[in-house]
């Protein structure tokens, strides 16, 4: 791995700073295919000035089917800039593609040409699992220290899931994370207050659990993932639980306040056993412990039982399944992706405890099929979002997990990535010439330079 004689101009102190950084010209996105091929890596034109704006310029395959690559990250960003593990030579030029069924994770180098990325190394399964014992890697955040990847599970599908690190320089798996587990069992998304010495995880269900798609009998004796869990980050210890509830079913992505001297942050709750309401909560630091409470419910739209797929005709309702939700990185608006009823909202957060809904649009969802502008009806629904760092541009694409896709969009989820434009005093629209599509799925994206889910910093 190449290092630098100085900071990479893409690190940034703070948030702010980050803020004022030049905007994006490319868009990677992970590229699932339905069959049997290999995935990829989709380029899409983000420069609002090119001839080519809003469409693929590049494009990549992986070496192997059946990976199904999921949430990908940065190998470096803004936290190797910590002062007490300051890592400042190390470059934001490669992408870990994680696959969540192969446990295979591919190092892919977006240098020297952006547009066409190339595959540099693959860390094999039995890598991860010799040296750390987990399988069905999940999410990557570059840290101060190393790059920490999220997994399911265990090698037999069972848990515990947990975290391991990587190596920044030799793309190595060093081992697992935690010295200390405690409780925790199941596992999901991570994320950090580096301010605060402090780690957040969350839970979904051990790769058994989902990889058929959503198991009716655990969801309805609340066995899916109702957790936060509290760490030490330093010392690698559990330190506390928060039960949201067995009611409140799978609760997923992590996105804590982006100044470090604040201690709190949001969470995304898939659905409630109640009455299949979606719901976000606040977590936040009380002297010395940690709390949560429900600060956004969205509920179920009434639905004719004909039109929805054979999992929910029971319930005669649509359910949000709120799957992602995202901080503008001056923390002032959190994005809400409802993939089952297809709006996607937008609210002011400025004060976390009283958010104010400032934002909607609907494209795609299983009764609605929100078309976009420039496009017929569509089925998935805004799944996975990523937000601009001056927080003016934000980007949805509509695959979750192949098992789930089906189940939710039995007629066969075809693959679009949209884009809107962000008011500075809230609202969005539409942005008319940015819309993708495809036979193939689009999961997660990610934006040249880094993006509001790529980094986290030691300076307010």
């Amino acid at each position: 791995m190449a290092t630098l004689l100085r900071a990479d101009p893409t690190f940034y102190a703070s948030p702010r700073l980050a803020m004022q950084a030049p905007p994006e010209t490319v868009a990677y996105v992970i590229i699932v295919n339905p069959g049997n091929g290999p995935d990829g890596l989709a380029v899409v034109d983000a420069d609002r000035s090119s001839k080519t704006y809003g469409t693929v310029v590049g494009s990549l395959a992986t070496t192997h089917s059946g990976d199904e690559l999921h949430h990908f990250g940065w190998n470096a960003c803004s936290s190797s800039l910590c002062p007490y593990a300051a890592h400042p030579h190390v470059e934001r030029r490669y992408l870990l593609a994680p696959g969540i069924r192969s446990s295979r994770i591919y190092v892919i180098d977006t240098k020297p040409d952006p547009r066409s990325p190339r595959i540099v190394k693959t860390i094999e399964p039995e890598e991860v699992v010799n040296r750390a014992g987990y399988s069905r890697p999940h999410t990557s955040h570059c840290g101060p220290d190393g790059i920490y990847v999220s997994a399911l599970g265990s090698p037999t599908g069972d848990g515990p899931g947990g975290i391991f690190i990587i190596d920044h320089d030799t793309f190595e798996v060093r081992g697992r994370w935690e010295l200390d587990r405690g409780p925790q069992y199941l596992a999901y998304d991570f994320w950090w207050h580096l301010g605060y010495d402090t780690m957040i995880t969350s839970e979904w269900g051990t790769p058994k659990m989902i990889e058929d798609g959503v198991n009716p009998d655990i969801l309805l004796k609340g066995g899916y993932g109702h957790q936060l869990h509290i760490w030490d980050l330093p010392k690698r210890r559990h330190r506390q639980v928060i039960d949201l509830g067995a009611e409140q079913q799978m609760v997923l992505e992590l996105r804590p306040a982006h100044d470090p001297s604040k201690a709190y942050g949001f969470v995304g709750v898939v659905t409630s056993l109640k009455d299949l309401s979606a719901s976000v909560w606040a977590w936040h630091k009380d002297g010395d412990t940690w709390k949560a409470r429900k600060v956004i419910e969205i509920p179920a739209e009434p639905a004719d039982p004909e039109q929805l797929p054979p999992l929910l005709k029971g319930f005669k309702a649509v359910p949000p399944l709120v799957s992602d939700i995202n901080l503008s990185l001056d923390d002032r608006f959190l994005y809400v992706s409802c993939w089952g009823t297809g709006e996607f909202l937008q609210y002011d957060v400025s004060d976390p405890f009283s958010p104010k809904k400032t934002g909607s649009v609907h494209l795609g969802g299983i009764v609605r099929r929100a078309a976009h502008p420039t496009s017929g009806p569509l089925n998935g629904g805004p799944q996975m979002v990523e937000v601009s760092r001056d927080g003016k541009r934000v980007y949805v694409s509509n695959g979750l997990y192949k098992a789930w896709d089906d189940q939710f969009y039995p007629d066969g989820l075809k693959g679009w990535v949209a884009k809107l434009d962000a008011g500075e005093n809230g609202g969005f629209e539409l942005d008319r010439k940015f819309f993708v599509q495809s036979d193939q799925r689009f999961h997660q994206v990610h934006l040249e330079g880094g993006d509001a889910s790529s980094d986290s910093y030691c300076f307010a």
